[in-house]
C-alpha cells in the first residue's frame, strides 16, 4: 500500500520523538508499504522564528545581541535532537553538517532582515521556512540510521508550485500534480523514503512561499492526491478528532468515522487538528484521511471518508473559535441600498482581513461579521478610512471579546428542531447570543457569544446532544 504520513510539531518535538517517528516509518516500510513522509517544524520553532523576525525590525532592536542569542538557542535544540534521534555515527555526522548549513543560512537571512529594518511577506516566508528545513534532515537521518535509505526535500523540491501570494500561497494544482508524480515516484521506485518539508512551497522561479500556518496538513493532502495514495495519516499528539475540546469538556470522546464535509466544517470552526484546506485534495480523489496519535499507535484514531456507512447522532462535534471579535456596520442609509455587503467586504478583502462568519438583519439595516481578534484593529481602520473617503455615514461598532460556537454534524440536515434545542439550551444557561449564522448545507449552526461564556456553552451543548463518554 501507499501512504503519506504527516507528523505534527509535537511528534517531532525532540530527538526521542523523532526517533519514535522514524521507527514507525521503518516498521511500515518493512511491511512493503511505499511511504512519503511530511514533517512539521519541531514544536515551538515556527513561533520562535516569527518572534525573532518581528523583534529584529523594531526601532530599538539590537541585532548584534538578538541574533547570536537566538542562533545559540535554536542550534542547541536541533543539534541535541540530532544526537537523540540518530544512533549511527556516520549518519549523525552527515545530518549535523546539513543542519549546520541550514543554520548558517538562517543566520544570514536574519542579518539581512535586520539590515533592511522591515519584514515583508516574502521575507517572512523565507524566515519561517527554516523550521521545516531543519527538522526534515533530522527525521530523514533517523530513518537512515535504522537501515532504510531516506532523502529529505523541501515542498518545492518535491514539486509543489504556488502563486506569489506570500504567507498564504495557493498551489498551482495541475502543474504540481505532474511534478510531484514525476519526482516522488522516482524516489519511491529507488526504494527510498522521501521526507518532505510541510508548509513550504515555491513559485515557478524558486522563490520560497508558505501555505499558511498549519499548512503541513495541506502539503500532505496535496502530495497524497498527486500520487493517488491509499491513505493519508495525520500524526498528532491527540487520539483523533473529538466531540469537543477536552480542555473545555472533560467527557469529550474520539469520533471513529466522519465525513469530508463534516471535517471541513470542523477545521474551519476552530478544531485545530486539521488545516481547513487539507480536505479538498483528498476529497477530490476520494483518499481516506486518518488522524492518529503518534504516541499511542495502538489506537486507530478518526477516519475521514466521503460518506460514512451510517450517520451517528444528529450533532457530532461542538467546536469553539476563540480570540474572535465581532464588528457591526449599520445605519438607516443601508436600508434598501444596493451593494452594501459588496462595499463592506470589498474593503475588508483588499485589506487582507479574513471574515469568519457573516450575519445580516432582514431589514438590511446592519451587517455583522466575525474576525480574528488580531485583525480587528486593521479591519476597523480599513472600514473607517474608506467610509471617510467615500463619505459613507454608516456606523461601526465592535465587541472585542467573543467566541464562535459551532454545532457540526451531517445528521442535522433535514432534522427539524435542532436549532430550537441549541438556543433553548443557551437560554436555560443564561447565555446571551450576539450573532447567528447557518449555511445552506445544514451541516452546522454557528453563533457568537461572549468569550467568558464559551466553556459553559460547549459543556451544555455536549450534554444536550449526549456526545460524551458512555453516552
Amino acid at each position: 500500500m501507499r501512504f503519506v504520513i504527516k507528523f505534527g510539531g509535537v511528534p517531532v518535538k525532540d530527538g526521542k520523538s523523532i526517533r519514535k517517528a522514524a521507527e514507525l516509518i521503518v516498521d511500515r516500510y518493512k511491511k512493503r508499504d511505499q511511504l512519503v513522509v511530511v514533517t512539521s517544524a519541531m514544536a515551538g520553532v515556527t513561533d520562535e522564528l516569527a518572534t525573532i523576525a518581528s523583534k529584529l525590525v523594531e526601532p530599538r532592536a539590537n541585532p548584534k545581541q538578538l541574533i547570536p542569542e537566538f542562533m545559540k538557542r535554536i542550534s542547541d535544540k536541533h543539534f541535541e535532537a540530532c544526537r537523540g534521534a540518530i544512533a549511527d555515527k556516520d549518519v549523525l555526522y552527515q545530518t549535523t553538517r546539513t543542519v549546520r548549513g541550514a543554520l548558517d543560512n538562517l543566520q544570514r537571512v536574519l542579518t539581512g532582515v535586520s539590515y533592511l529594518g522591515e519584514l515583508s511577506p516574502r521575507s517572512q516566508d523565507l524566515v519561517l521556512s527554516f523550521g521545516e528545513r531543519l527538522s526534515a534532515p533530522i527525521l530523514a537521518g533517523a530513518i537512515g540510521s535504522l537501515g532504510v535509505s531516506s532523502k529529505h526535500l523541501t515542498g518545492f523540491e518535491a514539486g509543489i508550485l504556488t502563486d506569489d501570494r506570500h504567507t498564504e500561497a495557493r498551489p498551482l494544482l495541475e502543474k504540481t500534480r505532474k511534478l510531484v508524480h514525476r519526482r516522488l515516484n522516482k524516489i519511491l521506485a529507488a526504494g527510498e523514503v522521501p521526507v518532505v518539508t510541510g508548509f513550504i512551497a515555491g513559485t515557478k522561479d524558486g522563490t520560497v512561499t508558505t501555505l499558511g500556518r498549519g499548512g503541513s496538513d495541506y502539503t500532505a493532502s496535496i502530495l497524497g492526491a498527486s500520487l493517488g495514495v491509499d491513505e493519508i495519516w495525520i500524526m498528532t499528539d491527540v487520539d483523533g478528532i473529538m466531540t469537543a475540546d477536552p480542555k473545555a469538556e472533560p467527557n469529550a470522546r474520539v469520533i471513529e468515522v466522519i465525513s469530508y464535509l463534516e471535517a471541513t466544517e470542523l477545521a474551519y470552526f476552530g478544531a485545530k487538528v486539521l488545516h481547513p484546506k487539507m480536505i479538498e485534495p483528498a476529497m477530490e480523489f476520494d483518499i481516506p484521511v486518518r488522524v492518529r496519535n503518534a504516541f499511542k499507535l495502538e489506537r486507530e484514531g478518526t477516519l475521514i471518508v466521503r460518506k460514512p456507512k451510517r450517520i451517528e447522532g444528529i450533532v457530532k462535534v461542538i467546536t469553539t473559535s476563540k480570540n474572535v471579535s465581532l464588528v457591526t456596520v449599520g445605519g438607516a442609509g443601508m436600508i434598501g441600498a444596493p451593494g452594501v455587503a459588496a462595499t463592506v467586504f470589498d474593503i475588508l478583502g483588499r485589506a487582507g482581513i479574513k471574515v469568519l462568519m457573516i450575519s445580516q438583519s432582514s431589514s438590511q439595516a446592519n451587517i455583522s461579521f466575525a474576525v480574528d481578534r488580531k485583525q480587528l484593529d486593521a479591519a476597523l481602520r480599513a472600514l473607517r478610512t474608506e467610509f471617510a473617503k467615500r463619505r459613507i455615514d454608516w456606523s461601526i461598532t465592535c465587541d472585542r471579546n467573543a467566541s464562535v460556537i459551532a454545532t457540526v454534524g451531517a445528521g442535522m440536515k433535514g432534522t427539524p428542531g435542532v436549532a430550537a434545542r441549541v438556543f433553548n439550551m443557551m437560554g436555560r444557561n443564561r447565555i446571551n447570543i450576539l450573532m447567528i449564522a447557518q449555511g445552506s448545507s445544514e451541516l452546522n449552526i454557528s453563533f457568537a457569544i461572549s468569550e467568558r461564556d464559551a466553556i459553559k456553552a460547549v459543556r451544555a451543548l455536549h450534554d444536550e446532544f449526549r456526545l460524551g463518554i458512555g453516552r
